[in-house]
C-alpha cells in the first residue's frame, strides 16, 4: 500500500516519520519526496487493525498535517506514463545502451522485427538497422543528435537518433554530462506522407488556406463564405491554375454538408461514356456486378464538376435532370435512384458564349450558376504573389529538409512582375522544382527556368541570336518558300504580296528559291 503524508518542510521530518515504521517493524519498500511538505511511502499491505495502531501516531507527530492512503507512488505514475507512451507510440521506438545494444523496443518496432521485446534485448542494433555506424557514433568524442535515412528490416526509414545524457551528481550547472545511451524514432515513407497530408489538410479544406492579400481575392473569399452557408449550386469561373478546386473544397468544408463526402470529376479528362459511368454508375448486365457512381457515393455531400464546359450535350441533359429532380438512372439500368447532393462546378470558358452557339444548355447554365464566383488570375492580384511564394518555398523546404531557403531580391522582383499564365499552379511547380534542385540556400532568377512571356505574344524565344535584319530575312525566306508553290507565276505572287514583279524576282534569287529547290 502507499501512504501520502503532508507535513512541514524542515530538517529531521523524514527521520521522525520513518521512526514510526521502524517502531512497528513495517518494511518500507520506497520513499519519495515531492515538492516541499509531501512524503510518499510504499509499504506492504496491512490489516485494518494494524493501520489503527500506527496511523494515529503518524498524525500526532509535530509538523504532520495529514496522513492518507494514495493510489500509487509518483514515480510509478511517471514510469507507467512513459511506458504507455513508448509502447503505443505510432512509430518504431528503440532505446540503446552506450554499447549500441537494445534495451527497449515498442510494440510497432517489435512487430517489424518479427520478435518479442524480450528476445531482442541485448542484441546490437546493427543486426536490425543498416546504413549508420552506431558504434562509431557512440564512441565519438562529441555525440550529437542525427537525422539519417537508413534500412530497417530492408525498408527505408528516416531515423531521428538522439543521445541520452545524464548530469553527474557533483555537476550543479549540468555542464559535464555522462552519455547513457541513445533513443531512435523511425518514420517510414508512408508515415511521413500521412503527416504531411495531415499538416496540409486544414489549409486545403478551409478558407484560411487560400492566400487572400489582394482586395479582389478577399472579396471572393467573403462571397464564398456567405454562399457556402446556402445550399444552392455554385459556379466557379477562373483560368487554369487559379485554385478553383481548392475554393470548391473550402465551400464544402464551410457548409452543413462538411461531414458528408466531397466527390470530384474532371469533365475534360474522360471520354463521354467513361464520364457517364463515373457520374451515374453502371447497372448489372450479363451477371456483372453493379457499380455506384459519384452521385450515389456523394449522397448528402457535394459533387465538384471541374471544367463543366467540356461536358457533352448528352451528359448535360442527364445532369440537368439530377439537379431538377435529384434522380437519375445508372447506365444499363431502368431503376430510379434519388440522391441529395450539392453541385459545385468550375470552368475556364465563357459559358454564356457556349450557350449562344448552342454548345451548352441555357437551362443548365442557370441551374449551375445560382451563385457565381470569379477567381481573378494571379497577374491581376499581384499582392498575393509574394505571400504565395513564401508559402510554397517553406512547404518545399519542409519536404526536402531545408528550412533556410530564401529568394534573392532580384528574384523576388522578377516573380512579382512575371505574368504567370499558369497562375498559382505554375508558381507552385516552378518554386518546388527550383527548391528541389538548388545546391545553395538562395533561389535566383536563373533557377526558375521560366521562358519570357507576354500576354500579346505568349511565350517568346529566349535563345534568339543575330540582328533584326537577319530575323526579317529569315521570315521572308520561310514565307516565300511556303507561298511560291501555290502560285503559277511570280507576277501573281508579287500581286498577292503587294510588291513589284522585279522585287519578288530579286528576293527569290537572293534566297535561292526556284522550282528545283521547292517541292511543288
Amino acid at each position: 500500500m502507499r501512504l501520502e503524508i503532508t507535513c512541514h518542510d524542515r530538517v529531521g521530518m523524514g527521520q521522525k516519520v520513518l521512526g514510526i515504521f521502524v517502531e512497528h517493524s513495517i518494511n518500507v519498500r520506497g520513499i519519495e519526496l515531492k515538492q516541499p511538505g509531501r512524503i510518499f511511502i510504499n509499504i506492504p499491505d496491512l490489516e485494518f487493525s494494524d493501520l489503527q495502531t500506527f496511523m494515529p501516531q503518524l498524525r500526532l507527530l509535530e509538523g504532520v498535517g495529514d496522513v492518507r492512503t494514495a493510489p500509487y507512488m509518483p514515480s510509478e505514475r511517471e514510469r507507467n506514463e512513459l511506458v504507455t507512451l513508448i509502447k503505443t507510440f505510432p512509430d518504431p521506438f528503440i532505446s540503446l545502451d552506450v554499447k549500441g545494444n537494445i534495451r527497449i523496443v515498442n510494440n510497432i518496432a517489435s512487430s517489424i522485427m518479427g520478435c518479442k521485446e524480450d528476445s531482442v534485448k541485448g542484441q546490437h542494433i546493427s543486426q536490425w538497422l543498416k546504413g549508420f555506424n552506431f558504434t562509431r557514433w557512440l564512441d565519438s568524442e562529441d555525440v550529437l543528435a542525427q537525422t539519417r535515412r537508413l534500412k530497417f528490416q530492408g525498408d527505408d526509414f528516416v531515423a531521428d537518433i538522439m543521445p541520452i545524457n545524464v548530469a553527474s551528481e557533483d555537476d550543479v550547472k549540468q555542464e559535464n554530462q555522462i552519455l547513457a545511451g541513445a533513443v531512435l524514432i523511425l518514420k517510414s515513407e508512408a508515415r511521413l506522407g500521412q503527416q504531411i497530408s495531415a499538416f496540409k489538410q486544414p489549409n486545403e479544406n478551409t478558407f484560411s488556406g487560400i492566400q487572400a492579400s489582394s482586395t479582389s481575392m478577399r472579396k471572393v473569399i467573403r462571397e464564398a463564405k456567405r454562399m457556402s452557408q446556402l445550399d444552392s449550386s455554385i459556379l466557379i469561373i477562373g483560368e487554369t491554375g487559379t485554385g478553383k478546386e481548392l475554393l470548391a473544397r473550402a465551400c464544402h468544408a464551410a457548409s452543413e454538408r462538411v461531414e458528408q463526402p466531397f466527390m470530384t470529376l474532371n469533365c475534360a479528362a474522360l471520354p463521354d461514356d467513361v464520364a457517364e459511368s463515373e457520374l451515374f454508375g453502371v447497372g448489372e448486365k450479363e451477371h456483372a456486378h453493379s457499380k455506384r457512381g459519384i452521385f450515389e457515393l456523394a449522397d448528402g455531400g457535394s459533387v465538384f464538376l471541374d471544367e463543366v464546359g467540356e461536358m457533352s450535350t448528352k451528359l448535360q441533359s442527364k445532369l440537368l435532370r439530377v439537379i431538377q429532380n435529384g434522380s437519375f438512372r445508372r447506365v444499363n439500368s431502368e431503376q430510379e435512384i434519388v440522391v441529395n447532393v450539392r453541385i459545385i462546378s468550375s470552368t475556364n470558358k465563357d459559358l454564356l458564349n457556349l450557350v449562344s452557339i448552342g454548345e451548352f444548355r441555357e437551362d443548365l447554365y442557370y441551374r449551375l450558376n445560382v451563385f457565381g464566383l470569379n477567381i481573378p488570375p494571379l497577374r491581376e492580384r499581384r499582392s498575393d504573389i509574394l505571400p504565395l511564394t513564401e508559402y510554397f518555398i517553406a512547404l518545399a523546404g519542409q519536404r526536402i529538409g531545408r528550412v533556410s531557403l530564401k529568394l534573392t531580391e532580384e528574384c523576388r522582383e522578377f516573380i512579382e512582375h512575371y505574368p504567370w499564365p499558369g497562375n498559382v499552379r505554375q508558381l507552385e511547380n516552378v518554386l518546388t522544382r527550383a527548391a528541389s534542385l538548388l545546391e545553395g540556400e538562395e533561389i535566383e532568377v536563373s533557377h526558375l527556368q521560366l521562358p519570357a512571356y507576354t500576354r500579346e505574344h505568349g511565350y517568346l524565344e529566349q535563345e534568339f541570336e543575330g540582328t533584326l535584319d537577319a530575323a526579317v530575312k529569315s521570315f521572308e525566306a520561310d514565307l516565300l518558300r511556303k507561298l511560291y508553290p501555290a502560285y503559277p507565276s511570280t507576277r501573281q505572287l508579287a500581286k498577292k504580296l503587294g510588291l513589284s514583279h522585279t522585287a519578288i524576282a530579286n528576293k527569290l534569287r537572293e534566297y535561292d528559291i526556284n522550282k528545283k529547290t521547292v517541292k511543288i
